[in-house]
C-alpha cells in the first residue's frame, strides 16, 4: 500500500487529517504537560504562602529564583537525554523512564509535608526526567511525517494543541486542588496521570513501527517508507544535504534559537511575576451576577475543551482500539477520572455564595486561547497565506510585547513600592490572549523547523539544544522576575511590566532584517 506517513501500517489511518500516531504522542505530551504546569501553577503560591496556609513563608525574591532554576534545569537536561536517546537508548526507551523518574518526582512532592526532602527530591525528578521525555517524543512527532512541508507544521501545531490541553486541565484542577484542597493533593494529582500517560504510550508504541527503537532503526523506517511514498514536487525541490546546506540550516536553527530566548524570557512571566501580579494586584473576589457570571463562563471554558478533547479521543479509538486495545482503555481511564474531578469542581464552585478566583486560574487562559486558535493557526500555516519562519517569530515577539503593554497601562494607577492592589482582572485577561497568539507564531513554529532543518541523525540532539534556549530564557526571566520589588519600589510596577514590551519588540525589528538571509540559508525548506 502507499504510505503517506512513517511508521506501521495502523499509523496511515488519520484522525484530522493527520497519522493516528501523532495523537498518541499528543495524549503523552499532554499528560506531562498536565504534570508540569499543574506544579508550575503552583510552585510560587505554595513558596510565598504563609506558615498557617500550610506554605513555606519565602520571600517574593527567593521564591522566583528557584522557580528560574528550576524552569530553566527542566530545558537543559533535554540536551543530556536528547544525546542518550540518540546514542543509547533510543526515543521510546526514553520517554518512557523519562516519565516514570516524573511519576515518582510527582508522587515525592506529594510527601513534602513529611519533610522537606522530599519536595526538593521531587524537584530533581522532575528535572531528569524532562530531560529524556521532552526532546525524544517530539522527534517521533518529526518522524510521523514524510514530507518536510507545510504538513509538518501543521502536524507539529496540532501536537502543540496537547501539549496546552495537558496545561490547561493541570493548571485548572492541579491549581484549584492545592489553593483549596492542600498543596501536596496538588502536587500527587499531576503524578497520576503523568503515570497513565507513560502506560498509554507504553502499550501502543508499536504503531510507530521502527521509529523511535534506535537512530539507526528510525533511519530504516524512514528510508523503507519513502520507498513506498511517492514524493511530491515540493519535497522533490529540497536540495541534497551537502556539507554546506547542513551547516546553513544549522545556522538558521542557531538563529531561532537565539530570538525564541526573548520570546520564553517575557512569556514565562506567566508563572513568576505575573502570577504575583494576579494574586497580589489583581481584584479576585466577586459577588452577586459578577460571581454568576464567572461561574458560568468557567464551566464553559472547562467543559468545551473537554469535549472536544474526548471527542479526539473517540476518533483516535475508533482507528486504533482493535489494535491497541489495552492503550486505549488505560487512556479512557484516565479521562473518566479527569470528567469526574471537573464535575466535582464545578459543582463545588456553583454552591459556594462568593467566589475568589484562584491566582493560578489566569494561567488557565493560555491553555484555553491555545486550544481555541490553534487549529486556526494550522490552516492558515497550511494556506497561501503561509509567512516564512522569521516572520512568524517577529509577529510573536511583537504580540508579546503587546500583551506586557496592556499589563503596564493596568499597573500605572498602582503607587510605587505598593505590596497590593485591586485592578481589574480584564488586563490579565487581554495580556494572555495576546502572549497566546504569539506563542503559536514562535514555539510549535520552532519546533517544526528543528525537525526540518536538522540532519536526521542530529535530529535529537539539536531538539535538545534548542531546548537550552528555553533553560536561558527561564533562568533570566525568574531571575528578571525576582526584582519585581525593587523596580516597583523605585520606579512602579508600570516600568517593570514596560521592560517586558520594549525588549521583545526590538528582537522582532532584528528578527525581520535577518529574514531574507534566513530564508537562503534554509535551501529550501519552508
Amino acid at each position: 500500500m502507499e504510505f503517506k506517513f512513517g511508521g506501521s501500517e495502523t499509523n496511515q489511518k488519520t484522525v484530522l487529517g493527520h497519522p493516528s500516531g501523532l495523537f498518541v504522542l499528543f495524549f503523552t505530551e499532554m499528560w506531562e504537560r498536565f504534570s508540569y504546569y499543574g506544579m508550575r501553577a503552583l510552585l510560587v503560591l505554595f513558596l510565598i504562602s504563609s506558615i498557617m496556609e500550610e506554605g513555606w513563608g519565602w520571600e517574593r525574591s527567593d521564591a522566583l529564583v528557584l522557580y528560574a532554576w528550576y524552569t530553566g534545569l527542566v530545558y537543559l537536561t533535554p540536551i543530556i537525554g536528547g544525546l542518550i536517546a540518540d546514542k543509547l537508548l533510543g526515543y521510546r526507551k526514553a520517554v518512557v523512564i523519562g516519565a516514570f523518574i516524573m511519576t515518582l518526582g510527582h508522587a515525592s512532592m506529594a510527601l513534602e509535608g513529611i519533610s522537606t526532602y522530599f519536595f526538593y527530591v521531587g524537584l530533581l525528578c522532575l528535572i531528569l526526567g524532562n530531560g529524556l521525555f521532552k526532546p525524544n517524543i517530539s522527534s517521533m512527532v518529526g518522524q510521523l511525517y514524510l514530507s518536510q512541508g507545510k504538513e509538518k507544521d501543521a502536524g507539529y501545531t496540532i501536537f502543540y494543541m496537547g501539549i496546552n490541553a495537558g496545561a490547561f486541565l493541570g493548571i485548572l484542577l492541579c491549581g484549584y486542588i492545592g489553593e483549596n484542597v492542600g498543596w501536596h493533593w496538588g502536587f500527587g494529582l499531576a503524578g497520576i496521570f503523568m503515570f497513565l500517560g507513560m502506560l498509554q504510550f507504553y502499550f501502543a508504541q508499536e504503531i510507530f513501527g521502527k521509529i523511535g527503537l534506535s537512530p539507526k532503526k528510525t533511519l530504516e523506517a524512514v528510508v523503507e517508507a519513502k520507498s513506498h511514498h511517492t514524493e511530491t514536487a515540493e519535497e522533490k525541490a529540497v536540495e541534497p544535504e551537502s556539507p554546506k546546506v547542513v551547516r546553513d540550516r544549522m545556522t538558521v536553527i542557531g538563529i531561532f534559537a537565539v530570538f525564541t530566548i526573548f520570546f520564553w524570557w517575557a512569556f514565562e512571566q506567566a508563572g513568576g511575576s505575573m502570577t504575583i501580579f494576579a494574586s497580589d494586584y489583581t481584584d479576585r473576589v466577586l459577588a452577586g451576577d459578577a460571581a454568576t457570571t464567572f461561574k458560568i463562563i468557567n464551566a464553559i471554558i472547562t467543559l468545551v475543551p473537554m469535549l472536544v478533547i474526548s471527542y479526539v479521543l473517540a476518533m483516535l479509538f475508533k482507528q486504533t482500539f482493535g489494535k491497541f486495545a489495552l492503550s486505549n482503555i488505560l487512556l479512557g481511564l484516565s479521562f473518566v477520572i479527569i470528567w469526574g474531578i471537573v464535575i466535582w469542581m464545578l459543582k463545588k464552585e456553583f454552591e459556594a455564595d462568593a467566589t475568589e478566583v484562584p491566582a493560578s486560574w489566569f494561567s488557565v487562559l493560555n491553555s484555553l486561547f491555545i486550544i481555541l486558535f490553534a487549529p486556526l493557526f494550522s490552516k492558515i500555516w497550511e494556506s497561501k497565506y503561509n509567512p516564512s519562519g522569521p516572520v512568524k517569530f517577529a509577529i510573536g515577539l511583537v504580540l508579546v510585547g503587546l500583551g506586557f503593554a496592556i499589563l503596564a497601562y493596568g499597573a500605572s494607577t498602582i503607587p510605587e513600592g505598593a505590596k497590593t492592589a485591586a485592578v481589574s482582572l480584564m488586563f490579565l485577561v487581554g495580556a494572555y490572549l495576546l502572549h497566546t497568539l504569539g506563542e503559536l507564531c514562535v514555539s510549535p513554529v520552532g519546533l517544526s523547523y528543528v525537525s526540518k532543518l536538522a540532519p536526521l541523525r542530529l535530529v535529537s540532539m539539536m531538539f535538545g539544544i534548542w531546548f537550552v534556549a528555553n533553560f536561558i530564557a527561564n533562568l533570566l526571566g525568574g531571575i528578571t522576575g525576582s526584582y519585581i520589588d525593587m523596580i516597583s519600589e523605585e520606579y512602579g510596577l508600570s516600568t517593570f511590566f514596560l521592560i517586558f514590551t520594549i525588549i521583545p519588540i526590538v528582537a522582532a525589528v532584528f528578527m525581520l532584517l535577518l529574514n531574507p538571509m534566513m530564508k537562503r540559508k534554509m535551501h529550501g525548506i519552508k
